[in-house]
């Protein structure tokens, strides 16, 4: 299969990492779509004892293939929305959200995790859904029309979604049943 993961920079790099290289050893091509065509700066969020939230530290560098504009959506079988601080400006792009439509319209398999349901909600096709994300995000699922869930890895159909890179193990497998149906 072909799979298109949409990412930028300050992604988190886990959450990049982890989905690219995993499909990969499972035999699928994995093409990296970002606004324009340039190596990437990822991120790596953790969280420190104190701060009341999780902190950034730079993470890998890694080019994107293609830019969102030169994507053919039919010649992809899913899709994968990283998260990271990237969806916060991501979702704004309007051929971002045309390719999540495509995913959408073609009940396609997606997959997308912590801050990348912004994207989807953006996009406007969380409405009458159910969606989970990094918690912080429960109040813009809910303000899309979606009902948070807390889990690691929730299924709507064809959206696989979870909180965060800890979440990686059960969100992957959940997505990877996805698309061998």
């Amino acid at each position: 299969m072909r799979i298109l993961l949409i990412t930028g920079d300050a992604a988190e790099d886990l959450e990049v990492m982890y989905p690219y290289q995993r499909l990969l050893e499972e035999g699928h091509e994995v093409d990296i779509a970002a606004p324009t065509v340039k190596k990437l700066q990822f991120v790596v969020h953790d969280f420190v004892d104190g701060f009341d939230t999780y902190t950034e530290k730079l993470g890998h560098s890694w080019p994107a293939d293609l830019e969102f504009a030169a994507v053919e959506p039919t010649n992809y079988d899913a899709l994968v929305l990283p998260g990271g601080r990237a969806p916060e400006y991501l979702r704004n792009n309007g051929h971002c959200q045309r390719l999540v439509q495509y995913f959408i319209d073609t009940r396609k398999p997606i997959a997308a995790l912590c801050h990348g349901p912004l994207i989807l909600a953006a996009a406007g096709v969380l409405t009458g859904r159910s969606c989970s994300a990094y918690p912080a995000l429960a109040p813009d699922i809910e303000a899309a029309g979606a009902k948070f869930v807390d889990s690691a890895a929730h299924v709507e159909d064809n959206i696989v979604t979870g909180r965060a890179w800890p979440d990686h193990p059960a969100w992957m497998r959940e997505f990877l049943k996805l698309l061998r149906a």
